[in-house]
């Protein structure tokens, strides 16, 4: 659902989309001789899967003005999210990231071309925060943002700044990158981020990498982190990985000495990106109406048809959403 001419998004969300090439059946990347277009990045899918829940979203980006940015901003508008506030600019480039899917024993693969891209060369001074924010509810990033160049990590200061003077409440999707950052470097910008963050969506794997904190089980880890920092919700997703294409899938959510637990999803995967931008979609579209119980419920279950769908936006209803926490069918629907 788009804002209303003259009405502000309820959800804004800042950070880089790539244009994304993965050969087709199961190939490796240098026996491709074609490759299937999608467009991806965490803070669009998020916007993306908000937009389908029924949440107004807008994603904030920089981009360069040549058909493969216009390709980007195009499937954002596509998927119901706002464009509005994309820095356009005739310099540098767009990203672009390639996935290898892979199959037991074979695990799918990443590789990034996104070096100096249009959005790792955004800086503070760039984004009128205070108009993009007035009338917003929530901002929402993730660690992918700060660690694509030290001048981006700087600009996402700037925004949680901003949204905390605005009086936005504001997430952070920890989603640690090996290969865009070290774990010190991720750490020391962490450290600085989540004062400033309301809401925490994150993995245990990463919790210890990235913040040092190990617990003994995944609700101890969300018990410390929400005690470490002044985070009023804590997220940790769940995965079981017996088979590349085959996984358990569930969250817990913490808050206030209240551990929130909801169903186990057992997921045929299509394709797993963006699976978790689409928990943290579902989790804020609760927590905009203050229920922490439906904002886990609809992640996961949101998350869980994002496993289902090729390419990296979680093209669901919230009607779906709802059908499957009621109980999953496998029938054809005629």
């Amino acid at each position: 659902m788009k804002a209303s001419a003259g009405m502000p998004y309820e959800v804004l969300t800042f950070g880089e989309a790539m244009v994304r090439l993965s050969p087709p059946n199961f190939q490796r990347l240098e026996q491709a001789h074609r490759f299937d277009v999608q467009v991806g990045g965490a803070e669009l899918n998020t916007a993306a899967a908000l937009a389908r829940l029924g949440c107004s979203s807008a994603w904030i980006s920089r981009l360069t003005l040549n058909p493969l940015g216009r390709l980007i901003a195009n499937r954002a508008r596509e998927a119901g999210v706002g464009v509005e506030h994309v820095i356009w600019t005739q310099e540098d480039r767009v990203g672009v990231y390639y996935v290898e899917f892979g199959a037991a024993p074979r695990a799918s693969g990443v590789l990034y071309d996104r070096a100096d891209s249009a959005m790792a060369r955004i800086r503070p001074g760039m984004v009128n925060w205070a108009a993009v924010f007035a009338g917003a509810k929530w901002f929402h990033v993730t660690g992918i943002t700060p660690a694509l160049s030290a001048t981006a990590a700087e600009a996402t200061r700037e925004a949680l700044h901003a949204a905390r003077a605005g009086k936005l409440r504001t997430s952070i999707d920890l989603n640690y990158r090996a290969k865009l950052w070290s774990e010190a470097e991720a750490r020391k910008w962490m450290m600085e981020f989540l004062p400033l963050c309301d809401v925490l969506v994150t993995t245990e794997e990463d919790a210890e990498r990235v913040l040092g904190v190990k617990g003994s089980d995944y609700e101890d880890v969300a018990r410390q982190l929400a005690q470490r920092f002044p985070l009023e919700v804590v997220a940790i997703t769940l995965r079981e990985n017996p088979l590349v294409w085959k996984n358990s899938w569930t969250a817990i959510a913490y808050r206030a000495g209240t551990l929130y637990r909801t169903r186990a999803f057992e997921v045929e995967i299509v394709d797993r990106l963006g699976a978790g931008d689409s928990f943290a979609a579902g989790l804020i579209h609760g927590l905009l109406d203050g229920d922490v119980q439906k904002g886990l419920d609809y992640g996961v279950a949101a998350s869980a048809l994002k496993h289902t769908i090729p390419g990296d936006c979680a093209w669901i209803t919230r009607e779906e959403v709802e059908a499957i926490l009621k109980g999953p069918g496998l029938r054809i629907s005629r």
